[in-house]
C-alpha cells in the first residue's frame, strides 16, 4: 500500500524538475548556448590542425569530449547561483523534500538542458572530423553515458562555490580535477571505437561505474556542502 506522503513528494520533485527545466533553459541561453559553444570548439580544431583526415580522425573523439567538458562548465556556474540569490536555496534546506533528492533533480534538469542536447549535436559535428557513422554513434553513447557524471560533479563544485565570494571563478578549478577520469576513460571508449586496437568495453563500463558513483555521491556531497556554507 503507498503511503499518503509518496504521491506528494512525487508531485513535489516533479515540479521542482520542470521549474528548474525552464530557468535552465531560460538563464544564460540554456540548451543553445552549450550548443553554440560545442560547434565553436570542435568548428576549429580542422583550422587548427590542418585537412589531415586522418589526424582529425585519430583526434576527433578527443575533441568531441573536451567541447562537451567545457560546454557542461560553461552553465554550471548558475545551477545554484540564481536560487542562492533569490532564496530559493534556504526554502530548499527547510523544504520536504529531502535536499539530497531536490539537488539530484536540479542536477538532472541541468543536464537535460545542457548535457543531452551536446550528445544529439555529437553525430552532426562529428562529420567535421571525418567519423565514420558506426563509430560516431559509439561515441554518441560514451557521451550519452558520460556527461551525467560531468553535471553531477558540477554540483559537487556548485555546492561548494556557490557561497563563497567570486565563486563562479572558483568553480572551473574545483570541477576540473575531480573530471578528469570522466574525460579519461569517455575518450578511451571513444578512441577504442573510432581507431582501436583497445577493445570499447572495459573503458566503457569504467565510465558507466563513474556516471553511478557520481549521481550516487555527488547529490549527498553537494548538500553536505551547502548545510556547511550556508550555516
Amino acid at each position: 500500500m503507498i503511503s499518503p506522503a509518496g504521491p506528494s513528494l512525487a508531485s513535489a520533485l516533479a515540479a521542482l524538475l520542470v521549474r528548474d527545466l525552464r530557468l535552465a533553459v531560460r538563464i544564460g541561453g540554456g540548451a543553445l548556448m552549450g550548443v553554440l559553444f560545442f560547434l565553436a570548439v570542435v568548428t576549429l580544431v580542422p583550422f587548427a590542425v590542418g585537412p589531415d583526415l586522418a589526424l582529425l580522425r585519430r583526434i576527433g573523439p578527443a575533441m568531441l569530449w573536451l567541447g562537451a567538458l567545457l560546454a557542461n562548465l560553461l552553465a554550471l556556474d548558475r545551477l545554484l547561483a540564481s536560487d542562492y540569490e533569490d532564496g530559493s536555496l534556504d526554502l530548499l534546506l527547510l523544504a520536504r523534500p529531502p535536499l539530497e533528492l531536490a539537488l539530484a533533480v536540479k542536477a538532472a534538469a541541468q543536464w537535460l538542458a545542457t548535457g543531452l542536447p551536446l550528445v544529439l549535436a555529437a553525430p552532426l559535428l562529428g562529420l567535421l572530423l571525418d567519423i565514420e557513422p558506426a563509430a560516431m554513434g559509439a561515441v554518441a553513447l560514451t557521451l550519452l553515458a558520460g556527461t551525467p557524471a560531468l553535471t553531477f560533479i558540477g554540483l559537487v563544485g556548485a555546492g561548494l562555490a556557490v557561497t563563497l565570494r567570486r565563486g563562479g571563478l572558483l568553480l572551473p578549478i574545483l570541477v576540473l580535477p575531480l573530471a578528469v577520469p570522466v574525460l579519461i576513460f569517455g575518450v578511451s571508449a571513444s578512441n577504442a571505437a573510432v581507431v582501436g586496437p583497445v577493445p570499447f568495453g572495459p573503458p566503457f563500463m569504467i565510465l558507466c561505474a563513474l556516471t553511478l558513483v557520481g549521481l550516487v555521491v555527488g547529490p549527498f556531497a553537494a548538500a553536505a556542502a551547502l548545510r556547511h556554507g550556508m550555516e
